[in-house]
C-alpha cells in the first residue's frame, strides 16, 4: 500500500491533474455535483489559472442553476483568454438563463447576452451554438424586453447558410413557437429529409448505402432534435426512434437536454405506434429521472387512459 501511495505522489503533476479532471465528467453525468465541485476546487488550489478546470467548475454550477457562481467562473475564463469563442458563448448563455428566469430584470441582461453571443460569432464565424442561442432567446423573450421573431429568423437563416439541417430545425422551432404549425411541420420535414441525405452520404463513404443516423451528424444534440420532431409530428417514427437511442447512447453532460426528455419522446413515439407497454416503460424512465416535470406526468396519464 505504501509503495502505491509513494508512486502516486511521485507522478508528474500534469498526469495526476488530468486524471483528477477526467473523473469530474463522470460525477457530472451522475449528477454528483458536490463531488465534482470538491474535486475541481482541490485541483484549482494548485493550478488556479487552469482553464479546463475553471470551465468545468462553471459548468458544474450551471447544471445546478447557480447562475451567479457560473458567471464568476466564465468571467475568469474570458479574462484569461478573451479570444476563446466558447467562453463568451457560455458567459452569454448563463446571462440568458438569468434573463429567462427573471423577465422583470431581463432588460438589464439582454444587452450583455447579445454582446456575448455576437462576440462568440465574431471570434468564430461558424459558431453554430451561439446562433442557436440567439434564435431561442429572441423567440422566448417578450417583445417589450427585446424579444423579436424577425431577429430569430435572421439567425435561423444564418444557421441555414452554415448547416442546412440546423437551419431547417431552427426555422421549424421559430414557427412552432410562433404557433404556425403548418410552417413548423414544413421545415421540420425538410430537416428530416436533410438528415436522411447526410446519413445516406455517410453510409456511402463507409462503403454501403445506409440511412441509419449513426455517424452522420457532428453534434449529438441534433439526434434529440430529430427524435423530438418525429415524436411531436408523428413522422418518420423509425428514424426518430433510432435518433433518440443514438442520443441516449452517446449522451454526455455537454448535450444539455437531459436523457429523461429523450425517454419522454420515445414514449410518445411508442404511443403513435400503439405500443402501450413500451410507452409506459419509457415514460417511467423519464419520470424516474425528473419526477416533477408536468409534461411527463400528463403523458403517463394519457398512456394509462388509452
Amino acid at each position: 500500500m505504501m509503495k502505491k501511495i509513494l508512486y502516486l505522489l511521485l507522478l508528474p503533476a500534469t498526469m495526476f491533474g488530468q486524471n483528477a479532471l477526467s473523473g469530474v465528467e463522470v460525477f457530472l453525468q451522475n449528477k454528483q455535483y458536490d463531488k465534482a465541485e470538491q474535486l475541481i476546487k482541490v485541483f484549482l488550489e494548485k493550478e488556479p489559472n487552469n482553464q479546463q478546470a475553471i470551465e468545468l467548475l462553471g459548468d458544474s454550477y450551471g447544471y445546478q442553476k447557480k447562475w451567479d457562481n457560473a458567471l464568476e467562473e466564465y468571467k475568469k475564463l474570458i479574462e484569461l483568454n478573451s479570444n476563446n469563442a466558447d467562453y463568451h458563448y457560455k458567459y452569454g448563455g448563463v446571462l440568458g438563463m438569468k434573463a429567462l428566469e427573471n423577465k422583470f430584470k431581463a432588460l438589464s441582461y439582454i444587452g450583455d447576452v447579445k454582446a456575448s453571443f455576437l462576440k462568440a460569432i465574431e471570434l468564430d464565424p461558424k459558431h453554430i451554438e451561439a446562433r442557436w442561442a440567439l434564435v431561442e432567446l429572441y423567440m422566448q423573450l417578450p417583445g417589450i424586453f427585446g424579444g423579436s421573431k424577425t431577429k430569430s429568423l435572421k439567425y435561423a437563416h444564418e444557421l441555414l447558410d452554415l448547416s442546412k439541417l440546423d437551419g431547417y430545425l431552427a426555422l421549424g422551432y421559430v414557427y412552432e413557437y410562433d404557433n404556425q404549425p403548418e410552417l413548423a411541420e414544413k421545415y421540420y420535414k425538410m430537416g428530416i429529409d436533410e438528415s436522411d441525405a447526410l446519413s445516406a452520404n455517410s453510409g456511402k463513404k463507409r462503403g454501403r448505402d445506409s440511412k441509419t443516423p449513426q455517424g452522420a451528424l457532428n453534434r449529438n444534440a441534433l439526434y434529440y432534435q430529430l427524435g423530438k420532431v418525429a415524436a411531436e409530428y408523428n413522422i418518420d417514427l423509425e428514424k426518430g426512434e433510432a435518433c433518440l437511442h443514438t442520443y441516449i447512447r452517446n449522451y454526455s453532460s455537454k448535450d444539455g437536454v437531459p436523457k429523461a426528455w429523450a425517454h419522454y419522446r420515445l414514449a410518445q413515439i411508442q404511443m403513435h405506434k400503439q405500443n402501450k407497454k413500451e410507452a409506459l416503460k419509457y415514460i417511467d424512465l423519464a419520470l424516474a429521472e425528473l419526477p416533477q416535470i408536468k409534461s411527463f406526468k400528463a403523458e403517463k396519464q394519457k398512456i394509462l387512459d388509452r
